[in-house]
Order: structure tokens, then sequence, then C-alpha cells
């Protein structure tokens, strides 16, 4: 271990050894200040005009540009920033082309809800994989992206609460220390690889077409029978979710008013209760508008 990093201080030579660890792995890593911020001032910080530098000039500065899984440059990237608490993982590269779903704990939302929700309505599980709590109770989920699309960072766009981490941003690494806590992997998840990113999921990460496709409405008199028939196709195990998908497809086309009751009645057919049936749609009627206002 090189000379610097032997008196580095004990939180700067931890975030060293959980960074390592994590290039080890085939994450690109870059030092973090207590603030979650880069560790390495830019040196175009006092060019009179703005510089486009992505590192291609050879100094180490340009925030996520910097990070790498060679254990030489990480040394190095940390020797430079002796002060480092923390680590960040760059999103969007290989191997792994990282997409994080950060769950905020923002007060009067419930991402973790939000999320469960979505994963309803569009008919998607998040798999096992890692998982990073943060120092206010929130949640990182570590997916992996198809290496020819770049998802895009967002801010609450999916929903109240839920960040997206893609193409040129990062996320805190677990073992580290910023100003708020320390970052740490949920308990049995970060021995796991980040696991594909559900393809329902993805879609809604990504920009909407330059030109949507609208499909023609039901014929006269049909109109909302084929969610009604799929509701009734449900089979234990899966009554909730197609009850729930169909909802938020009736509220979306205008069908709500007069699909319930036919919705509910299906969903008695499927077996589940009246009560059960409500809440459901209830729950689908409440994301739908959230999305709208958004």
């Amino acid at each position: 271990m090189a000379t610097t990093d032997r008196h580095a201080a004990p939180a700067a030579a931890l975030a060293l050894a959980h960074a390592l660890a994590a290039a080890e792995r085939g994450l690109s890593v870059l030092p973090l200040s207590r603030t979650k911020l880069p560790a390495l001032r830019s040196p175009h910080h006092d060019d009179p005009l703005p510089t486009p530098c992505r590192g291609e000039c050879g100094s180490f500065g340009h925030g996520v540009y910097d990070a790498s899984s060679d254990p030489r440059r990480v040394r190095a990237l940390f020797a430079a920033a002796p002060r480092a608490t923390a680590y960040g993982v760059a999103c969007g590269v290989p191997p792994h082309h990282l997409v994080g779903v950060d769950l905020d704990t923002k007060p009067g939302t419930d991402s973790s809800a939000a999320l469960r929700e979505l994963a309803l309505r569009h008919l998607f599980t998040i798999p096992a994989t890692v998982v990073v709590i943060t120092p206010s109770d929130g949640r990182h989920v570590w997916l992996s992206g198809p290496p020819d699309v770049a998802v895009p960072n967002s801010v609450g766009r999916l929903a109240p609460g839920i960040d997206i981490r893609g193409a040129g941003g990062y996320l805190v690494g677990p073992g580290s220390l910023t100003a708020h806590g320390v970052y740490s992997a949920a308990p049995g998840t970060g021995h796991l690889r980040p696991a594909p990113c559900p393809p329902a999921l993805l879609r809604l990460l990504l920009p909407p077409p330059a030109h949507p496709y609208h499909a023609a409405p039901d014929p006269d008199g049909q109109r909302g029978a084929g969610l009604v028939q799929f509701v009734l196709a449900s089979h234990e195990g899966q009554r909730n979710t197609r009850l729930f998908w169909a909802a938020c497809r009736a509220h979306e086309n205008g069908l709500a008013e007069t699909l319930t009751a036919p919705l509910v009645a299906a969903a008695l057919q499927t077996g589940l209760t009246e009560q059960e049936a409500r809440t459901t749609i209830a729950s689908a009627a409440r994301l739908t508008a959230t999305r709208g206002r958004g």
C-alpha cells in the first residue's frame, strides 16, 4: 500500500478500502467528500470560459468521468483526495451499466409504496439485487441495464420520491461515510451482482418516443371489454395484479366511471372479495391521478 494510504485518516482509509473492493467487482469508482460531491476540484475551475472536458486533458477533477475500476488509478485518485471519506459508483458504464433506483424518504411521500404500485401496474417485479441503505433510511436499488441503452437521470419523474441515476450519474457506495451518516448494504444483498432491470421498468425509465403510437379505440359498445376479460382470465396469485393493471388503464382512458362496476364483478368471479377489489381499484386511481399531476 502506498505511503499516502498508510497515513490517511481512518475514515479516508476505510473509504479507499471499500472503493478498491468495489473496483475488484468491476465497478468504476471515484472519491467523494462528506457532502457526497466529487472530492477533487476541477482543473478548469479558474478558466475564464467553461471548458467542455471530460478528462481528455489527462488531469483528475472531472467528476464521474474520473471513475475507474483500475486499482492503480483508484489509489491515485484517493491519494489526490486524502480527505475523501466516501466513494461513488459510476452508472451507465461497462460491465454492469448500472441503473440506480433511489427511494427517498421525503416527508409526505412513500416511495417504496409508489414503486410497488408501479410494479403492479406494469406487471414487473424487482429481482434480488444489491440494495444500499442510506443514512436517512432510504434505499438505493442497483440494477444493470443493457449495454446499448443510455438511461437518463431523473428526479421524481417516475413517481414522487423516486429518483433515477443513469448515464453520467453515480451512486454513493456502501461503506461510505458522509455528513449525514454511513451508507451500508442491506443484509443479504452485499454479495449479489446488480440484477438485470426488468424490461417493463426499463421502458418507464427511457424517454417517450418522438411519435407515440395511439391505439385505435375499441368498437362501439365494446370499450373496456378487453380489460374486463383480462381480469376474468386471472389465476390465483395474479388476481390483484391484473385488476390493478386494468383499473389503471381504465382511468387513463376515461373509462373508470363505466368500468368500475364491471371490474369489481369480474374480480369477484376470480375469487377476490368486494373490499379487496375496490381497494385495488382505488389504489390504481390514486397512482394514475398522481402521474397525471406530474
